[in-house]
């Protein structure tokens, strides 16, 4: 009997060592997967019941149950700071202007700490905790505390965020969480079923349907200070220099303030975006919503969980996207494609051959029609990675196959060119987007070189300012300019924050600018 205990007791030991060494093994393993990976390898031992609407009638309960619990209500505190006069600065640019007009900043007010409280939502993507939002809900906030749907609460860490991207990533220390099964955001049709579950105006877990009305929409947004981005409770051409991705889902399921993190899904209940911005004149909700799709997501949540940042490839140009003002400057005909403004040094597009003036038609295959088009699908590759691109030079068509270089490039160049960060920042910082005049328009206006304005980015100083589409601007600080390279290497020489602009609106006349920057 005692040799059988003994035996019986070994069994014991042993099996317990084999259970435990497999399951140390097993959560390593999980730690090198990506979300992915381990929500496939998760669902594979947990099988759920398809939560699908009926044919004919919409029926989303099932979507609604499957979902509803992995959405969490997000609250922050952040430390403002205000003043005497106003409790918080206005945002304008332009304050400078009460120092040149003589008021003294002691009279002005010191500005004050104080406790402000926001809140938004959030999609737990692990059973172990890892928490996807927006940027703009958790960023500077001191605490972030999760509230779950049966009310069980968390404070949470931030463990990588990008306002590019307008994604965060975060953690609580829980085991065994609900959460919600990733879609695929490329299989997204216009006109498909879709529902946006959140905590919107300080409600509890709400769901709203709709349909996807749009999909690939760039609004601007990641561009602009955060007059409509505050989106937590409380609270065309595109020349390429920011780094800023937008390619959003847009819907009329109603999204409204404290949505923003919260979850877009299918009538199958898979996330298929992140609810991030609202289309609206009042702040609430008037018509459509827009959501970061799930398949860009997945890759920068990963980067998030591996490295701690994004880990961003770039094709090495910068691009204006093709309109009618464009191609009566430019002088041709194609009506899609983006036009390469400029190359960098270095850089994978210099090295697969392409050149200032290029025409970008097709990125793996696929027709391009905006800019999205090509940002989305780079946005998804790290540097290493390739892409094939198609162009157009002298009427042909042309596959390269570009190596996407990281973000020192970028920055080598910009040494090697001799501009500097602030040059760039000012460069920002205008709002707007330029090309070269054409020959034509400069005869017509009696001028041997100048650049159009195509674009005036809301929130920009060239909006604040009521500088206009078409202007011509011939100087920049003194220095003639004859195209986008020309702009930015006038605005390094930028003195005292003052960036002088000359400009031909019509023939004799000229305008003359002295433009305040406030970084």
């Amino acid at each position: 009997m005692k040799k059988i205990g003994v035996s019986v007791l070994a069994a014991v030991l042993g099996g317990a060592i084999a259970v435990g060494g497999y399951k140390f093994f097993e959560n390593k393993q999980l730690d090198s997967m990506t979300f992915e990976e381990q929500q496939k390898v998760y669902y594979a031992s947990n099988p759920t019941g398809a939560a699908m609407s009926s044919t004919g009638n919409p029926d989303f309960t099932q979507a609604a149950a499957a979902v509803s619990p992995g959405v969490v209500h997000i609250k922050v505190s952040v430390t403002t700071r205000g003043n005497q006069r106003g409790g918080g600065g206005s945002g304008s640019p332009f304050d400078m202007f009460e120092e040149f007009f003589g008021m003294p900043q002691q009279r002005r007010g010191q500005a004050q700490p104080r406790q402000a409280q926001a809140s938004g939502s959030g999609v737990i993507i692990s059973p172990d905790g890892y928490i996807v939002t927006n940027n703009h809900v958790v960023e500077d906030a001191d605490k972030i505390e999760v509230q779950l749907t049966d009310n069980r609460t968390y404070e949470a860490k931030v463990i990588g965020r990008d306002p590019n991207f307008d994604l965060a990533l975060i953690k609580v220390n829980a085991t065994n969480l609900p959460m919600v099964k990733l879609g695929n955001s490329d299989d997204v049709q216009v006109g498909e079923w879709v529902l946006a579950v959140g905590y919107p105006l300080g409600l509890q877990s709400t769901v709203t349907a709709g349909i996807v009305s749009a999909k690939g929409r760039r609004i601007g947004i990641l561009d602009e200070p955060s007059q409509q981005r505050g989106f937590g409770q409380g609270g065309q051409p595109e020349q390429m220099v920011s780094t800023a991705i937008e390619s959003f889902i847009q819907t009329d399921a109603v999204i409204n303030k404290g949505n923003s993190g919260g979850a877009l899904v299918n009538a199958r209940g898979e996330l298929i975006g992140i609810n991030s911005a609202i289309a609206s004149p009042t702040g609430t909700y008037a018509g459509y919503g827009f959501a970061i799709p799930i398949s860009l997501a997945k890759k920068v949540l990963d980067d998030f969980k591996e490295f701690g940042s994004v880990k961003r490839g770039y094709v090495g140009f910068t691009f204006t996207e093709m309109n009618d003002a464009a191609r009566k400057e430019l002088g041709i005909d194609d009506v899609r494609g983006l036009y390469v403004s400029s190359v960098v040094k270095g850089g994978g597009a210099e090295a697969a051959g392409i050149k200032k003036n290029d025409i970008i038609t097709k990125v793996d295959g696929k027709v391009i029609y905006s800019s999205p088009d090509l940002q989305e699908r780079v946005a998804r590759l790290r540097p290493g990675d390739k892409v094939t691109l198609t162009y157009k030079r002298d009427g042909k068509e042309k596959d390269v196959t570009v190596t996407l270089k990281g973000e020192e490039v970028n920055k080598a160049a910009a040494s090697d060119e001799g501009s500097s960060a602030s040059a760039t920042q000012i460069f920002n910082k205008l709002g707007a987007s330029f090309i070269p005049a054409t020959d034509a328009r400069k005869k017509e206006l009696g001028i041997t070189s100048g650049v159009v304005v195509t674009d005036v980015r809301r929130g920009g100083v060239f909006e604040y300012f009521g500088v206009e589409r078409g202007l011509v601007i011939t100087e920049v600080n003194g220095k003639t300019v004859n195209n986008v390279d020309d702009v930015e290497s006038a605005l390094a020489s930028t003195k005292r924050n003052i960036v002088r602009i000359k400009g031909v609106p019509q023939r004799g006349s000229t305008v003359e600018l002295n433009v305040p920057i406030e970084y």
